[in-house]
């Protein structure tokens, strides 16, 4: 019937499925082209980076290529005028390409590495273990392609003109599209000639029976390197005996920029024999346990997990792994750990934003954590390479971890709002390790945020925020709340009391939100993504304040006669006064997140709190704060309204978007009580 159909010209009708499949293909297209177009703009705009850098700053490591004393020019040893760090196959297969190299690096290299890191990302993105989805198929390479551009190996790599995507581009083509052992080999005894410990992944082909490969892999890095060797065998002896592969040629081995294992000793004070023995002991075992987890991964079916894996273990074990080495790290977010849907995110935004964001953004600075903050890519790499316990694809919950459980389901409120009929509560406690992290950089990206909206400076926005500050001394004037002053002088004049309001508005601002999200978050774990959602919602809406209408306190307005009871006496005469800052932005004080946090606190503990004396304090908290803001100088009444405004609106978002929180939804009779901790799958 439906041939007979068709050769009349009639089209077949379409049924409800059919209808669904199309939508759907079409909303992919639409998602891969999105994503494509984010990769493309991030590309131009490293690009516009490297170009509006001043001349003499970018690209600086081509001058040991192109530079008068450069490898294409020098006529003596490799390392005597130059920062060159390569090993002497690399001089030697770019040397004969002076004239060439003259014309083409610069804009020539910039786009030639762009192009490297496109075909970087999609060999990764179809490299992934099968089977995949359709889904996944198609926005996989736009996806491995933006977060290349994001990363900082790449970044350094485009700012400065390095060469270390090459080893790395090298191995992936010899793993997954080189036909032949011995041409995969080939390929990977070259990225091995140009970045030694590379050879790893022979003893990785030998133990999965490409044993040709690895024997190619071998003769290919002794060829090159013997090559070399004969050609500058002075050059050769420096780089292979004198400096041990590279040891401490370039920067000092025990700079921050150094992720191995060895700059990690070095950094901790460890020196001489002890440290070289340790070396050697620590790396023995990373390299041998990497190469045994590899093993079982490439069996698994997951090759391109093993090859980062080695990778990793790579960097760790090299004397030095400079930022531009580490992408081998960024390749082994394809792992998949944890068996429950909310563990399942933990590994790849560990990853991503070790890759992405500098180390002060993910760990505060304190004297105790500076070893983590010194090496953050180095636990990574050692992490990928002996710990993280990666599911095998047998496991039951490879695909289908443990579902999360969903509080009942909320009717939408404004059913226009894109994606808010989906939106669900989640009832199940999150992982700690992800809500630490990512409280973390929110902070750090709050700080930067708040000094950038004071224009970078507290005097680049001076002018204006004192003209802010006396549009609302006049308006509380009008309204008869101008008690700043009064409050100031008199709190300033009894002592006991002003200690007593200064600790507290040094001390609680922080002490007590954390506090109240700890304990909420170990008791009632539901709650506590509410009440979060409410405080990181009001925060966003605080930053837009800082930034639209930026405000200088009572103690930074000359003339007013406001004593500044924690910071001390201020210096009108300079733009920049008083002990913070060079750390943030001394006009960020409408609205008050002060006295906001604080607001947050009692409404929570209100809510929450099933004895009196408890919501006693919860109201006692906000007051007791409206007074320390007001008379220690550093906020205006309306301050502490507009942190008002937003602590309502981030509660009113809240609940826009997710819906009364799960208790209520219970009582009213959606579902009961005892049932809404049974899983429920999306």
């Amino acid at each position: 019937m439906a041939d007979a159909d068709a050769e009349r010209g009639v089209r077949p009708v379409e049924g409800p499925g059919a209808t669904a499949a199309g939508e759907a293909r079409a909303r992919l297209r639409v998602a891969r082209v999105g994503l494509w177009l984010i990769a493309a703009v991030l590309a131009a705009r490293q690009v516009a980076v490297v170009l509006a850098t001043p001349r003499g700053e970018r690209l600086t490591d081509l001058e040991t290529w192109v530079g008068s004393n450069g490898v294409l020019h020098v006529n003596g040893s490799l390392y005597d005028s130059t920062r060159f760090t390569g090993t002497p196959f690399g001089g030697l297969v770019l040397k004969p390409l002076t004239r060439a190299a003259e014309q083409a690096l610069g804009w020539g290299w910039t786009f030639g590495t762009l192009l490297l890191v496109v075909a970087l990302g999609v060999i990764a993105a179809r490299a992934l273990p099968q089977p995949v989805s359709r889904r996944t198929a198609q926005l996989a390479a736009p996806v491995a392609v933006s977060l290349l551009m994001l990363s900082l190996p790449v970044r350094s790599t485009l700012s400065l003109g390095q060469t270390s995507i090459i080893p790395v581009l090298l191995v992936l083509l010899g793993c997954f599209t080189a036909r032949g052992q011995r041409t995969s080999g080939l390929l990977i005894g070259l990225a091995a000639a140009l970045q030694p410990t590379l050879l790893l992944f022979a003893p990785l082909l030998w133990c999965t029976g490409r044993r040709r490969a690895a024997l190619a892999t071998g003769v290919t890095f002794a060829a090159g390197t013997g090559l070399a060797w004969a050609t500058m065998p002075h050059d050769s002896h420096r780089y292979w005996v004198h400096h041990m592969a590279g040891a401490g040629l370039g920067g000092p081995a025990d700079d921050l920029a150094n992720q191995s294992l060895h700059g990690a000793l070095l950094r901790l004070g460890l020196s001489g024999p002890l440290e070289i023995a340790l070396f050697l002991t620590f790396g023995a075992a990373v390299a041998v346990l990497a190469l045994r987890r590899a093993v079982r991964y490439f069996d698994d079916g997951q090759l391109l997990l093993a090859v980062a894996i080695t990778g990793c273990a790579a960097l760790v074990v090299s004397p030095t792994a400079w930022q531009h080495q580490l992408l081998w790290v960024l390749l082994a977010v394809v792992g998949r750990a944890g068996t429950r849907t909310g563990d399942r995110y933990v590994w790849p935004v560990v990853v991503v934003l070790v890759m992405t964001l500098p180390a002060g953004m993910l760990v505060p600075d304190i004297a105790a954590l500076h070893p983590l903050r010194d090496n953050i890519v180095l636990p990574a790499a050692l992490a990928a390479a002996v710990a993280v316990p990666f599911l095998s694809r047998g496991s039951p919950f490879y695909r289908s971890p443990r579902p999360a459980v969903y509080a009942p389901a909320a009717p939408a409120r404004f059913r226009h709002v894109p994606l808010l009929p989906y939106l669900r509560r989640t009832l199940t406690r999150p992982n700690l390790l992800l809500e630490l992290l990512l409280l973390r950089v929110t902070y750090a990206a709050y700080s930067q945020v708040r000094l950038a909206a004071g224009g970078g400076s507290n005097s680049a926005g001076r002018a204006e925020a004192e003209e802010h500050g006396r549009q609302i001394y006049d308006l509380e004037r009008a309204l008869h709340l101008d008690v700043e002053r009064w409050a100031n002088h008199t709190v300033a004049g009894i002592d006991w009391l002003r200690d007593v309001l200064d600790q507290y508005y040094t001390s609680f601002h922080f002490l007590v939100p954390l506090a109240v999200l700890a304990i909420l978050y170990w008791r009632r774990p539901g709650d506590y993504r509410w009440s979060r959602s409410a405080l990181g919602f009001a925060t966003l809406l605080a930053l837009a304040g800082f930034w639209l209408y930026p405000l200088a306190p009572p103690r930074l307005m000359p003339g007013l006669g406001f004593i500044d009871t924690v910071h001390g006496v201020q210096d009108f005469s300079k733009p920049d006064y008083g002990t913070l800052t060079a750390l943030t932005n001394q006009y960020a004080a409408m609205p008050s997140l002060h006295f906001g946090w604080s607001l947050w606190c009692g409404v929570v503990i209100a809510i929450l709190a099933s004895r009196w004396w408890l919501k006693a304090l919860a109201v006692l908290h906000p007051l007791l704060t409206l007074a320390s803001i007001v008379a220690t100088a550093n906020h205006w009444v309306l301050d502490a309204a507009g942190g008002a405004v937003v602590i309502a609106a981030g509660f009113g978002l809240t609940y826009l978007l997710s819906g009364p929180r799960a208790a209520v939804a219970a009582a009213a009779g959606r579902e009961p009580a005892s049932s809404s901790r049974k899983p429920v799958r999306r």
